[in-house]
């Protein structure tokens, strides 16, 4: 029983335990735990007095699964009639996959994002930093909850929210979709490249955008045409090489004049990695600090510890600081990506340990004695 998530990897000094997976603390922050046994019929009775007190209940089990336990969003708006339950599922709750489990991977995978990952000449390849469908779902998750109150407010009544992964996965394609309607063009995982989408028969040109630095990697794409900034971009990166006497074949270059929709690929190929040797000479910093000074369109491609000491998360007071008690250490925590000035966010404590609020929640709220809390706990209940 028990959230399954508490037994993701990696854990903390590598001990395997339900209360040091780090994936569980970066996800669960600020929030309460309690134990409750659901498919017992005290404890679907407790569930309904919490949902009474509650503006929203969410919830991942399979379809049907809370309604076989009287639990469905029919029974509990009896309980509470504005409420809004929102249900989060791999496919949703409603047709041919409604029933079917999933992992991250699969719902990548069938929301079309996995074959728009990798190089190009490779199988796709899944997205390292699980689990985004699982948050694009939880977002998506948060967005309808908070539309359903807006309604709420309006009129009073609650919703079922239902959102599924596998659609929440299918917004990230953006205009792919599109692409392959109106173009009848299959996008594919391009992986290191900027593709331009030409009218036949030239179709694809691709263009390098990640490319080696001295000591890493960064983003930049040398090219021109009718793109003012793209111009202005790759004439500065050349006049800056010219100063240290390389890229002297682009010194006369009028990038506008540069026709990116007739270009061969070899030929774009062969420009790329010429400049691609001037970055080689460089570090990060190196070309991004000159970046910014001359109007280059580059960036860095950061490792995690170089976003961790970034100057400008810092300046704006990202990174959190959470005490853990149990383990005798503060830890360094991602923060909010917004600032509101009137309600500022902020970590209001670490993830909960198994049935750390029981009493909070079931004696100081609910009103349990504590030999009725001995009694469920007995009963495994709680």
């Amino acid at each position: 029983g028990g959230d399954s998530s508490r037994n993701i990897g990696p854990f903390y000094k590598d001990i395997p335990h339900p209360e040091k997976s780090l994936f569980w603390f970066s996800t669960n922050t600020s929030k309460r735990g309690i134990t409750l046994n659901i498919e017992t019929v005290d404890g679907r009775e407790i569930l309904k007095r919490l949902v009474e007190t509650a503006d929203f209940v969410v919830e991942s089990f399979q379809p049907g699964y809370m309604d076989d336990l009287g639990l469905g969003y029919s029974e509990l708006k009896k309980a509470k009639p504005g409420i809004i339950v929102t249900s989060i599922t791999p496919f949703g709750q409603t047709g041919p996959y409604a029933r079917y489990q999933s992992t991250d991977l699969v719902g990548c995978a069938m929301g079309g994002l996995t074959r728009l990952l990798g190089d190009l000449g490779r199988p796709p390849v899944r997205m390292s930093c699980d689990p985004q469908a699982y948050f694009h779902a939880g977002l998506h998750g948060a967005l309808g909850s908070v539309v359903a109150h807006y309604h709420r407010e309006l009129t009073g009544e609650g919703q079922h929210v239902d959102v599924s992964m596998q659609e929440a996965v299918t917004l990230a394609l953006m205009h792919a979709v599109e692409i392959s309607e109106i173009m009848k063009v299959n996008v594919i995982g391009m992986g290191q490249f900027f593709v331009s989408v030409r009218p036949a028969p030239q179709s694809l040109l691709l263009t390098r955008v990640i490319l080696p630095c001295k000591d890493g990697y960064v983003y930049f794409i040398f090219g021109g045409g009718g793109f003012g900034g793209l111009v202005q971009s790759s004439r500065a990166m050349v006049e800056w090489a010219n100063e240290e006497g390389m890229l002297m074949e682009f010194k006369d270059s009028d990038f506008s004049q540069w026709d990116m929709s007739t270009i061969t690929q070899e030929e774009n190929d062969q420009r790329t990695a010429i400049v691609g040797d001037f970055l080689k000479t460089k570090t990060k910093a190196e070309l991004y600090e000159q970046a910014v000074k001359r109007g280059i369109m580059l960036a860095p491609c950061n490792t995690i510890a170089d976003t961790t000491m970034n100057a400008q998360l810092e300046a704006r007071g990202f990174w959190e600081k959470v005490e853990h008690p149990e383990l005798g250490e503060t830890i360094t925590y991602p923060g909010a990506p917004l600032k509101i000035k009137e309600t500022p966010w902020r970590i209001q404590r670490r993830a909960p340990l198994i049935g750390e609020h029981n009493e909070e929640v079931f004696v100081e709220e609910l009103g349990f004695s504590r030999e009725e809390m001995a009694a469920l706990k007995a009963s495994g209940v709680v």
